[in-house]
């Protein structure tokens, strides 16, 4: 099991959203750098960054601190929010990121997760994020109208060799993943699955660890509020 701590850039800052709501935001002391310095640290070998100002604005807003973040700390590092052309792909694989994360602008043009899988292997990662069983899209403001699985039907086998489903419903809330949903994405899926969105407790992770064609698991704002402790958390990854 891959245990990813998340660092959600917006202004510069760290930041939790709670359901996506960029006006519903808590603001962290710790820079960006800070945090991933802390998770190294503690020897967390994974980390998934989403660039909120990206997300929003569709460019590589915080590509710097990306940069930075690579080349002090050795961490494979996914990175995603607001990735819409083949040009920001190659500037995250030009940092170093282990994978690049596409969401909305796979969902809305399937031809362009297909060029990015083919360009970049192994190097793609594909972003679903879900709200009562259908895609949301643009930083989680417009609902797509287009079924979870139906989608992953259409694009199984175009080359991406992770998928990272996030029910937004439980994004932020503590209220534990969906892990109903996340096992029939798993099961529909040709790749392994991250789990994101809700994680609250240990007991998490360790259910996360029972379910099939799971890579890993994402966890947020239960590490930033203190309830899960790194040293706890740290024991929980596989060797």
């Amino acid at each position: 099991m891959k245990i990813f701590p998340a660092i959600d850039i917006k202004d510069k800052k760290c930041v939790r959203l709670i359901k996506g709501d960029f006006d519903n935001k808590t603001e962290y002391r710790m820079s960006p750098v800070e945090q991933a310095d802390k998770y190294k640290d503690y020897g967390f070998r994974n980390l998934h960054i989403v660039d909120l100002d990206g997300a929003l604005t569709g460019e590589t807003v915080n590509l710097d601190i990306i940069q930075e973040i690579v080349n002090k700390f050795d961490l494979k590092i996914e990175v995603g929010g607001g990735v819409r052309s083949i040009d920001s792909i190659q500037k995250y694989t030009d940092a170093g990121v282990e994978k690049v994360i596409l969401g909305s602008a796979a969902i809305k043009d399937k031809s362009f997760l297909k060029e990015a899988c083919e360009k970049f292997p192994d190097k793609i990662a594909l972003g679903l994020d879900a709200k009562d069983g259908y895609l949301s899209v643009s930083g989680w403001k417009e609902n797509s109208n287009i079924l979870t699985l139906d989608y992953l039907k259409e694009v199984n086998d175009y080359g991406f060799n992770r998928l990272i489903y996030t029910d937004i419903n439980r994004d932020g809330t503590k209220q534990s993943p969906n892990f109903e949903e996340t096992q029939k994405v798993a099961d529909k899926s040709n790749c392994p699955v991250i789990i994101s969105g809700g994680v609250s407790s240990i007991d998490d992770i360790k259910k996360a660890k029972s379910l099939k064609n799971i890579e890993g698991i994402i966890v947020g704002k239960a590490i930033y509020d203190g309830d899960i402790k790194l040293d706890e958390l740290v024991k929980e990854i596989d060797a």
